[in-house]
């Protein structure tokens, strides 16, 4: 192979910074290289990580293969003890073309590889030029990194460090460029996105953010955020909500669970009733909100009681899709010294939360028919409506925003028939 290629794990923010990453190595001249931008949300991501590399040292045994991303962070010495690892690079130090000029020669020791500095004394967050997302028609920009909370089951805070935010008129210039570079759709991403701004002057919201990036940007079509915490929800985010049809009516929210004891023990700050109220008081002002939510089953303590509050939840709440972790200790979080439950039991209680999902989703492709829809069409023959649901899109341009009436469904997207005005 020549050139560099990266392979990305996790999150929308590693989708972005994998971009930054290509563009500063390829600034420092690295060549012949692969980058590995690694997920540690959970231990499968981890492993999926470790097999990634070993089949690209297989298929490319003369490329120079650098790990990094969030496991790198957390499990340095684990990828640096890798054989197929030429250099480990850490959170920070992968967005640096400096980083990439330095990179040790092949042969060298496990010390040497690594180039991991301690996360937790970063305090800034330098903002990041992207021109352009490769593979995708909506474009991410990161607005935050790192989190300041502390959830008993997560490592994440120890991969990303501290809650820090990129300063508003950098996140403007770039919206601006890509908005000018043909992009319809803009993701504002970040690892704790709603608690943006509170280390800036004047502590800014993630919201009022939004607001300002569709006032000034009259070229961005329309605005999305990627997850967010409903506690931390601020009233320009409503009144988003409420008035702004160029705000996507989806809001992917981290609910983790449905029962009040089990919230708290995993140190979240909200209860269940106060994420319903949310859910209720988003549809209030925008009907056709749709919700997706990640939620955690089989945490430590869990009784069948406890699991069947948070099967309720998702029922009551209606979210449109569900995204369930069987909870999978993290060494050095406080659930991993909780008492466990079976693994078997895990993963049985997974299948039943996937499967309410299922029936969920189910029910919202039900409801989607017959409703007139904005489809943004995606590179693979799909499209999103703007509340996030897919729909088949044969045939259209990737990048076009194409008015649609919904017809049908398969189970797993949507069908539909273009309007009169867009066949013309």
């Amino acid at each position: 192979m020549s050139g560099v290629e990266v392979i990305t794990f996790g999150c929308r923010l590693n989708t972005y910074e994998s971009e930054v990453m290509k563009a500063q190595a390829e600034k420092a001249g690295l060549n012949n290289a692969i980058l590995v931008n690694t997920c540690a949300v959970t231990g499968e991501a981890v492993r999926q990580a470790r097999q990634a590399i070993r089949r690209a040292r297989r298929d490319n045994p003369h490329a120079r293969i650098i790990v990094t991303g969030c496991a790198a962070q957390t499990e340095k010495q684990t990828f640096a003890e890798m054989a197929e690892v030429d250099a480990v690079l850490g959170n920070e130090e992968k967005l640096t073309s400096a980083s990439y000029r330095s990179l040790p020669d092949f042969g060298v020791s496990a010390e040497e590889k690594l180039r991991v500095n301690d996360i937790m004394s970063v305090k800034a967050t330098a903002p990041q030029m992207v021109r352009h997302i490769g593979g995708h028609v909506r474009a991410f920009i990161q607005v935050q990194n790192g989190c300041d909370h502390r959830c008993t089951f997560c490592i994440i805070p120890y991969g990303r460090g501290n809650s820090r935010s990129v300063p508003m008129g950098a996140v403007v210039d770039q919206a601006r460029k890509l908005a000018d570079g043909g992009y319809r759709e803009i993701v504002l991403t970040g690892v704790d996105a709603t608690s943006y701004g509170s280390d800036l002057p004047g502590t800014p919201t993630l919201g009022l953010l939004a607001k300002t990036l569709l006032k000034q940007i009259p070229d961005i079509r329309r605005l999305r955020l990627s997850s967010i915490d409903s506690i931390e929800a601020d009233a320009h985010l409503m009144d988003l909500i409420a008035d702004e049809p160029r705000f996507m009516p989806h809001l992917h929210l981290s609910l983790q669970h449905g029962d009040d004891m089990i919230l708290k023990r995993m140190k979240r700050r909200h209860l269940r009733a106060e994420a319903l109220r949310f859910i209720e008081d988003a549809r209030r002002l925008r009907p056709e909100m749709s919700f997706g939510a990640d939620m955690i089953a089989g945490f430590p303590t869990e009784t069948e009681e406890m699991f069947d509050n948070a099967v309720r939840l998702a029922e009551e709440a209606n979210i449109a899709h569900l995204h369930v972790f069987p909870y999978s200790p993290r060494p050095g979080t406080p659930a991993a010294r909780m008492p466990q439950l079976d693994r078997s039991l895990v993963k049985d209680r997974a299948a039943r939360l996937r499967a309410a999902g299922h029936r969920l989703h189910q029910s919202h492709l039900d409801q989607m028919i017959g409703t007139r829809q904005w489809l943004l069409v995606e590179n693979n023959g799909l499209a999103h409506t703007e509340n996030f649901t897919l729909v088949a899109a044969p045939g259209l341009r990737p990048g076009e925003l194409v008015p649609v009436t919904i017809t049908g469904h398969n189970g797993k997207h949507l069908d539909m028939q273009l309007t009169a005005a867009a066949a013309a």
